[in-house]
């Protein structure tokens, strides 16, 4: 695949007329020869991780065998759930399910802890006509299905148990750029999980918008753990298909337990060249304490050429424990890419440039409240970090926007993200009023001189992120999310910073597992029903070995960290066991959720 046949004269990304995720990955599957396009290493029974690759003609075989079977039960544009555990037939059934004319819906198994509930609301939403499963678990899946109204069950059908030779009855299905390819379902850290409808465009564009702002091309290989249902991981085997490239898999449970497992094999892969991956932040610090080799053990990262770190806030201390960590071994200083993206933009928005090393700046905490960036030194009393997401993505827009007059603002100031481009979605599936609110939206006055979204035409439509950002120097910083946005007494803060500061507050205090949050007045306890207002509320979970640690000390420090540093009183302080903070299915602190939580009395 060249790259150069998606541009025009001007470089802007321009896919031909027809091409969809099959036409790419019918092209590879035709052309790629015996290479193997997937593999996953299995580690539930082999400590080492037994390999099962997929080559391009099995790949092609089973395809045509699942994407049959499918159309003797579905009709053309029918939603098709893959509820399979991670591993290679849930590349299979995504792939084939899109293949066969219907619209797939990566989701996970039922067997996923903790979020039973995540998985009937979305199914309940799409109403799919099947759910692609394994069997292995498929008996779990039909106790699931019990559970849904009887007129709104799904068939179930095992990916594993179709044999080739029902391929014999695919039938090319009809298909346009511009229909929906799949619906990515949003990790709901705000609000309940909706379905975002990502066309063929939208994901072809996205692909190839990755591809130049990070370097990957056809020959690079890329390990990945990330859940295959959340769109970070669907985009590293995505990539595959529209690029074809080569990815080893494994499960994320694989990773937590043992992080050296991905570090290992990415120096693995780096072997035979360029070596690409995604995680979000957590992974990098993880990976930096539980993740090195053992005592004698060989390790080359030098190919390591790009790790995008994203999904989450990226903490530059994280990074750089990250690179301390692995620079013995050879890795680069500019590997770690912080970037920017999200499920309503297919993924990806921007990052850092190729050769350019991870950084950050410092802003005044009181100016960013009130909406400005002004720069201070590292440790001047006020600062906060904010780490560059890099440059926006090539034939993508991004502006800032003061929400409420739909105007684009000066660099240096704080608003929010507003995106356009092909590799936006174009709705929320079955939400009309939603989607006109979030993807509809038009820009209704542009900066004279400067504007970022230049070359934007004049009609277009922008969606509304939620995201607040502010460039500076022609870089993008993420500075939080509207609806997490504390509000207290007129004044500005933001969650993340505010949590910081509980984490540094004592030792008892695990880092990276606090929820900060406003309530009512009248809604704490104790309260006489005659305050109004916003109170700050502090939910944290105790860090290891501090179960028994009296709280009353703990609270006292966080109180007084939290005064000091924001001028904030705090209502409430709840110290949690750990994992009671809810998160979301791609690892992200789940505030509003913590909040009813805290308000049903339930922490």
């Amino acid at each position: 695949m060249d790259l150069a046949d998606y541009l025009d004269a001007e470089g802007n990304i321009v896919l031909p007329e027809g091409a969809t995720m099959v036409t790419f990955l019918d092209h590879h599957i035709a052309t790629a020869g015996d290479r193997i396009a997937y593999r996953y290493l299995d580690f539930n029974h082999d400590t080492q991780g037994e390999a099962i690759d997929l080559s391009w003609p099995q790949l092609g075989t089973r395809l045509r065998a699942v994407a049959a079977r499918l159309q003797q039960v579905c009709a053309a544009g029918d939603r098709v759930a893959i509820v399979a555990p991670q591993g290679i037939d849930y590349v299979v059934g995504f792939f084939a399910a899109i293949k066969a004319g219907n619209i797939a819906v990566p989701l996970f198994a039922p067997e996923l802890a903790g979020h039973a509930e995540r998985l009937v609301a979305v199914v309940n939403d799409a109403h799919p006509a099947v759910l692609l499963t394994t069997a292995a678990v498929s008996a779990s899946v039909r106790d699931f299905v019990r559970t849904l109204p009887r007129d709104r069950r799904p068939r179930i059908i095992a990916i594993d148990d179709i044999p080739d030779s029902v391929g014999a009855t695919f039938v090319s299905a009809e298909m346009d750029t511009d229909d929906i390819a799949y619906l990515q379902y949003t990790s709901g850290s705000t609000r309940t999980p909706v379905g975002v409808e990502i066309t063929h465009r939208a994901v072809g564009t996205n692909v190839l918008q990755m591809v130049t702002s990070t370097g990957i091309d056809w020959d690079i290989r890329s390990v990945s753990w990330l859940p295959l249902y959340h769109d970070m991981g669907l985009l590293m085997i995505v990539c595959v298909a529209i690029f074809g490239t080569q990815v080893t898999l494994m499960s994320p449970i694989a990773f937590v337990r043992r992080p050296q497992r991905w570090i290992r094999q990415l120096a693995i892969e780096s072997q035979q060249g360029r070596t690409f991956a995604a995680a979000p932040n957590f992974a990098f610090e993880l990976a930096a304490e539980r993740g090195l080799p053992k005592d004698g053990e060989e390790l080359d990262l030098r190919n390591v050429v790009s790790l995008i770190n994203g999904s989450e806030p990226v903490n530059l201390n994280s990074i750089a424990k990250f690179n301390a960590a692995f620079a013995p071994y050879g890795l680069p200083k500019t590997a770690v890419k912080p970037s920017y993206g999200m499920a309503e933009a297919t993924l990806f928005v921007s990052t850092i440039g190729l050769d350019a090393e991870a950084t950050a700046i410092h802003l005044d905490r009181e100016q960013l409240g009130a909406g400005y960036a002004v720069r201070v030194a590292a440790d001047a009393p006020n600062a906060v970090p904010q780490v560059s997401c890099g440059q926006i993505a090539r034939s993508q827009w991004a502006v800032i926007v003061d929400p409420d007059a739909a105007a684009e603002v000066a660099d240096g100031q704080v608003g929010e993200i507003w995106l356009h481009g092909d590799n936006v979605g174009i709705g929320y599936w079955a939400r009309e009023e939603e989607s006109a609110q979030v993807f509809g939206n038009k820009l209704q006055s542009r900066l004279q001189v400067g504007s970022h979204a230049d070359r934007a035409p004049s009609s277009a439509t922008w969606l509304r992120t939620g995201d607040l950002g502010v460039y500076l120097d022609g870089e993008l910083y993420i500075t939080g999310r509207v609806k997490d946005l504390i509000i207290v007494d007129g004044r500005n803060h933001y969650p993340q910073d505010i949590e910081a500061t509980t984490a540094k507050a004592s030792s008892a205090v695990r880092a990276g597992y606090v929820s900060a949050f406003a309530v009512p007045a009248s809604l704490l306890a104790g309260a006489d029903g005659g305050e109004v207002g916003e109170r700050l509320v502090i939910v944290a979970e105790r860090a290891t070995g501090a179960g028994r640690v009296d709280s009353g000390p703990v609270a006292d420090s966080i109180r007084a960290a939290v005064s000091r540093q924001h001028g904030l009183a705090v209502a409430d302080i709840k110290l949690v066991a750990a994992g009671a903070i809810p998160r979301t299915t791609s690892g992200k602190l789940a505030r509003r959720a913590c909040r009813v939580r805290y308000l049903d009395g339930e922490l």
